[in-house]
């Protein structure tokens, strides 16, 4: 197997991959370890747990990893970009035809029902993730119920809280803290120095500014792309004023009914912006600093991987994410389900990918955009 064929291969998964992060990793699984033998599931399990302890898309992160352990930096450069590429092109395309026809009247109960959807799957994903990642553990219930709230209550995510919620979640760890500390220059001092090495980059003020906001934006996302939804709504929506309340919901609901990662979101809120450099832009800052931690990373993974108090660190900070999903779904839900049909659709939708047989979630939005015509 050479790094080219790996490439190979994901640019086909980029392709034709649905159903989020962990679906996603468990094509990989059953494709690189079991079918074809490329990887062993140490060398898999060890890039798992690479990619669910750093910040960043899980699947996209897995993917640059895989790419590195066959090719060193070139690998994960060419799986990466063979992941992220054919999503980010249907993205494209669709974004043109949302500007030329989105404000078509016929088009607009369509895009009312998908945002009702889109509310109806974060709600269900913040119930999973709960049940995932917070099982029995009342630490972490508080901190997903604190976060909650804070972004209720400041109607955005914040970082310093999820740091907050990892330090927290360390309070039942103090003998081991000294750990933490010998693993702080590899945490603190690489994003450090990759934040300073893109701030030499000269752009267009517009597109500066869209690169610095999802380069940040990339760093706050562990485990599953919809972790970012809280702190981009608050930024695209009520800072800088880039997208409305519907348009926001429609840009989610492109990234979920395209294959490939979630975050690839953004490069349909940088095309409203300013166009393809936009959405472009918005797509290599989402993506790079994990990439970048990827790569930094590594080669100092089982040191990391052994370490009890990063591992319990970042067990507080998913807790956390997961609490601010929770959020983000009560506030969007307040401002999208006004009417009887957004709430039914909403349930129907939770009620569809919930029990089985399981309808995937790129179908039930496709679905409710068509109730939406018919309604309308």
């Amino acid at each position: 197997m050479t790094p080219l064929a790996l490439a190979r291969y994901f640019l086909l998964l980029g392709t034709t991959g649905f159903g989020g992060p962990i679906a996603l990793v468990g094509y990989m699984q059953r494709d690189l370890v079991e079918r074809r033998a490329w990887f062993t599931a140490e060398e898999f399990s060890r890039g798992l747990a690479l990619a669910q302890i750093s910040p960043g898309p899980l699947a996209a992160q897995l993917a640059a990893y895989l790419g590195w352990l066959r090719g060193g930096v070139s690998g994960a450069a060419f799986t990466a970009v063979a992941f992220v590429a054919p999503s980010l092109a249907m993205v494209l395309v669709i974004a043109q035809l949302y500007v030329r026809f989105g404000t078509l009247s016929w088009l607009q109960p369509a895009f009312a029902a998908v945002g009702a959807a889109v509310v109806g799957v974060l709600v269900r994903s913040a119930l999973k993730l709960a049940r995932m990642t917070l099982s029995r553990d009342g630490g972490l219930w508080a901190i997903a119920t604190a976060n909650t709230i804070g972004v209720l209550t400041l109607r955005r995510e914040s970082l310093i809280i999820l740091v907050i919620g990892g330090a927290a979640a360390l309070a039942d760890r103090i003998p081991t803290m000294r750990g933490a500390m010998t693993m702080a220059p590899l945490f603190l001092t690489r994003p450090l120095s990759m934040s300073l090495a893109l701030s030499q980059f000269v752009l267009l003020p517009q597109l500066w500014q869209l690169f610095h906001y999802f380069a940040v934006a990339g760093i706050v996302v562990f485990g599953s792309g919809l972790a970012i939804i809280p702190y981009l709504f608050h930024g695209v929506v009520e800072q800088h004023h880039w997208l409305t309340s519907r348009q926001f919901l429609d840009a989610i609901a492109v990234s979920m009914i395209t294959p490939g990662p979630v975050v690839i979101t953004v490069a349909f809120i940088g095309y409203l912006v300013a166009g393809t450099a936009g959405a472009l832009i918005s797509a290599l800052a989402v993506f790079l600093p994990a990439w970048l931690l990827v790569v930094a990373f590594a080669p100092h993974f089982e040191r990391i991987r052994r370490n009890a108090t990063v591992r319990r660190f970042v067990d507080g900070i998913i807790a956390g994410a997961t609490g601010a999903i929770a959020g983000a779904a009560i506030l969007l839900s307040a401002r999208i389900l006004t009417t009887v049909e957004a709430v039914v659709i909403a349930i129907v939708v939770v009620l569809a990918i919930s029990t089985k047989p399981r309808v995937p979630e790129a179908i039930a939005i496709v679905g409710a955009g068509f109730v939406g015509v018919a309604l309308g």
